[in-house]
């Protein structure tokens, strides 16, 4: 009888411990789990500078890592080496992105925190809605980020150059 009470209580126990750690696990490692990887597709390059456009179509690899909590994105091919430092924002089936340090102030004019350009602090709905409302003005730009329903990555490289656009899907 003993025996059977101490068999039970172990059982409840794993059970418990396994509900407790399975109910600590960040939503975060969903996400960068279904972003991290590779991704095959096109690279399009709009030339700076021309009077009439030029576009160029390759083909391109994104290598998608986390860092801390935060994505490094190497995007690369035979002509084209970059590699740039991503948040990440869930909205739906959609995971955005938005630049990180030094970008992100040269991009926007401030560093992220430090303001609230749409004047109101709200808490409110997907957090990629809760970055905009926090850190943008309305007519910031926003360059690219990932579609969870099919497995792909868009994203617009910002080059003195020119804009560097990359399509892929992940393999």
């Amino acid at each position: 009888m003993k025996t059977i009470k101490n068999k039970q209580l172990a059982g409840i126990l794993v059970l418990l411990l396994t509900i407790l750690f399975s109910g600590c696990a960040k939503n975060d490692d969903v996400v960068s789990n279904d972003v991290v990887g590779i991704y095959e597709g096109t690279l399009t390059n709009d030339v700076a500078g021309k009077i009439t456009s030029s576009k160029s179509n390759s083909a391109a690899t994104a290598v998608v890592t986390m860092v801390g909590d935060k994505i490094e994105v190497h995007c690369y091919n035979d002509n084209f080496d970059i590699t740039i430092m991503l948040n990440l924002f869930e909205d739906g089936d959609m995971i955005n992105t938005c630049l990180t340090g030094t970008d992100f102030s040269t991009m926007y004019g401030h560093m992220m925190g430090q303001s609230n350009m749409n004047g109101n602090m709200q808490n409110t709905g997907s957090a990629w809605m809760q970055h905009l409302n926090n850190e943008h003005q309305n007519t910031d730009e926003h360059f690219g980020g990932f579609n969870m329903k099919n497995h792909s990555f868009d994203y617009i490289f910002k080059m003195e150059t020119g804009d560097f656009h990359f399509q892929g899907i992940k393999n």
